[in-house]
């Protein structure tokens, strides 16, 4: 689904438009058909009016006269007879009845003259009235669109002479038109809401919603965001302050922990120190190496704690680099280095120094305990995946989600006796996940280890902004 018709306002927009074209085929069916009958029923009662007229005219004039009434009184959509008996049989009043008062009160209102009227709908695909001529009935078609459709009447009035006068004649059903002043009513309508309605209050809908979304995102981030203005309807204002104080307890917490983390590892640090003072005053050689090795190792630790709580406290901006140009700078400021496989030109935006450390400590947990780390990387549209590779021993499926827990160590090639307190990969994937993205880990089939770190990639809005400047 393109991208404009898949957002709110594009599917607003076309429901509006979709319910208007309905509504205005509806209305124009209705009044075609409406202007149908109307033209129907005029025509029927001025045939029934011609019809008494004559009528009475018959029953005045001598009968040397008749016979010029009836050809006065013809025409090409009516025709009269006179007749020994009647063209209609029977009388139909479903619509006729109408007609049949029509006649009657003209003729004064006599109930005693029997007047037999039958209405009948023709078929489509019939022909004009036989007693059109050849150009009038080729007109008549042209008009008609090639589509008669139409009402047929036969009429039967009894004469005080004891003569019948037969009358038929055809209504035909106009056909369907759209008249070029509702087309333009209807383009000019939509117009006006599409731009009241769709421009105006879709843009007080859609344009805080806008807002969140990128506040929320960047927020995931570990990016400050300021508090959001209270604008648009009131839904939209009440999701703006839920999103607020939400945001508002994240960072408290966060906060809190953070500061508790680091007053934990700061207070530590003197008693410490007090304990490697007095383990340097132990006589005794094996003790005191043995207590100042505990006393190192805690310090150690520490330290470690105390790096990992400023990584969750990070107050570096963001900045929108260019990928391969950063792992090559990384690339040659490590001093046993890796290689590098640079692809295409992508831009991410995150915090430089955090998410350097952050590949650092998988780097060098590669070349440590897998002999060289391989890096590349690969992009979707949302997303940049960096493959960190070693070719080590592995590790166990069932601790590969473990090893992110903080100070959790592997007991045989990743143990204390090789080096590292346990922080790093924790280190690294707090880093990263502040970014939105996450660190995974999964043993190659060819042997070793395979680090994927996944970041979003730099949105169109970002691009916008970056360009611009």
């Amino acid at each position: 689904m393109p991208r404009a018709i898949d957002s709110l306002r594009g599917q607003l927009v076309l429901l509006i438009i979709a319910a208007l074209a309905v509504a205005q085929t509806i209305s124009l069916w209705l009044f075609v058909d409406e202007r149908g009958l109307a033209v129907r029923a005029a025509l029927g009662f001025e045939a029934a009016g011609r019809a008494a007229n004559v009528a009475l005219l018959l029953e005045e004039a001598p009968e040397s006269l008749q016979q010029a009434i009836l050809r006065a009184a013809n025409s090409p959509l009516v025709r009269f007879e006179l007749s020994d008996t009647p063209a209609v049989d029977h009388s139909s009043h479903a619509d006729g009845g109408a007609v049949e008062a029509r006649v009657r009160g003209l003729l004064g209102g006599a109930q005693a003259r029997e007047i037999r009227v039958e209405l009948h709908e023709v078929e489509r695909g019939i022909m004009p009235m036989p007693h059109l001529a050849s150009e009038m009935a080729k007109m008549h078609l042209a008009m008609m669109r090639g589509e008669l459709s139409a009402i047929e009447m036969q009429l039967s009035i009894a004469l005080t002479g004891g003569q019948w006068l037969n009358v038929g004649t055809r209504f035909e059903r106009p056909p369907l038109q759209w008249p070029w002043a509702s087309i333009v009513s209807f383009g000019i309508t939509a117009m006006i809401i599409l731009v009241s309605a769709c421009w105006f209050l879709l843009t007080r809908l859609t344009g805080p919603l806008l807002r969140i979304a990128h506040a929320a995102d960047r927020l995931g981030r570990g990016e400050a965001v300021d508090p959001l203005p209270l604008i648009g309807p009131s839904e939209v204002r009440g999701l703006t302050q839920a999103f607020n104080r939400m945001q508002a307890r994240l960072t408290r917490f966060v906060a809190d922990r953070t500061r508790l983390l680091a007053a934990l590892g700061h207070d530590l640090r003197s008693p410490l120190t007090a304990m490697r003072v007095r383990a340097e005053m132990v006589d005794e050689d094996e003790t005191r190496e043995s207590l100042v090795a505990s006393v190192e190792e805690m310090q150690e630790m520490v330290d470690a704690t105390l790096a990992f709580a400023s990584g969750m406290a990070s107050t570096e901006a963001y900045e929108n680099v260019e990928l391969g140009a950063y792992l090559k700078q990384l690339q040659a400021d490590m001093i046993d280095g890796f290689t590098l496989d640079a692809a295409d030109s992508l831009w991410v935006r995150l915090r430089p120094k955090s998410v350097r450390r952050a590949l650092r400590n998988i780097i060098e947990n590669a070349q440590r305990y897998g002999g060289g780390a391989e890096v590349t990387y690969r992009h979707d549209t949302e997303h940049v995946e960096i493959h960190v590779a070693d070719r080590g021993p592995g590790i166990p499926e069932t601790e590969l989600e473990q090893v992110f827990e903080p100070f959790f160590r592997l007991e045989k090639s990743r143990s204390r006796e090789t080096g590292g307190t346990g922080l790093g990969l924790s280190t690294a994937r707090t880093i990263v996940r502040a970014h939105g993205g996450d660190v995974a880990l999964s043993n190659r089939t060819e042997g070793g280890l395979l680090v994927t770190v996944t970041l979003p990639l730099e949105t169109a809005r970002e691009q916008e902004e970056r360009n611009m400047r």
